[in-house]
């Protein structure tokens, strides 16, 4: 008998699974989520009010990812439901950064004093809002919305200046109403 490994994810009132072959879409009541999971070794399905997902392979790569796929799974239905929310904080003090949306990218002026400006593209179903000092990035999908609050830290990173004199730059303080230490 091969060695099998399980892990559920229960299902929340309100929300509507479907599963087609590896594919799993998560309807709530702040959108739809749909996502495919293509390791053929693992398995989805759907039983009662819980959402299965098992392996019967005895490699650990397999059982490792099995883990990894109900994450995901979780993580849609928080999206759904709830939504998922970063913050972030303008912080300088050599030079005046003004920060703003423009169409689907944010801009950001007077970087360290540079002459122009540095553009981040915010990715699908995300929003951005920029009010003083203070930006929060919110959408359903914790991929997309981590990546762009990911992408408007990365852009104000310093280099070939001394990090203890030059802190200006944009940074995270808040993950899904949680401060960060």
């Amino acid at each position: 008998m091969p060695n099998t490994l399980e892990l559920t994810v229960d299902i929340p009132k309100g929300i509507e699974i479907t599963i087609d072959g590896n594919k799993v879409t998560v309807k709530g009541s702040k959108g739809q989520l749909e996502r495919e999971f293509k390791n053929a070794q693992i398995t989805v399905t759907k039983k009662e009010d819980k959402i299965v997902v098992s392996t019967e392979s005895k490699s650990r790569r397999y059982q490792v990812s099995v883990g990894t796929v109900r994450a995901h799974i979780k993580n849609m239905i928080i999206g759904v439901t709830k939504g998922v929310s970063y913050k972030l904080k303008v912080v300088y003090s050599h030079f005046p950064m003004n920060v703003k949306v423009q169409g689907n990218n944010l801009v950001i002026d007077n970087f360290l004093g540079e002459k122009y400006p540095r553009r981040i593209l915010i990715l699908d179903k995300v929003k951005v809002d920029v009010k003083g000092q203070d930006i929060t990035v919110t959408g359903i999908d914790k991929e997309k919305v981590s990546q762009t609050a990911a992408n408007i830290e990365q852009i104000t990173r310093i280099r070939d200046f001394d990090p203890r004199v030059f802190q200006d730059g944009i940074y995270l303080v808040e993950k899904d109403g949680k401060p960060l230490k």
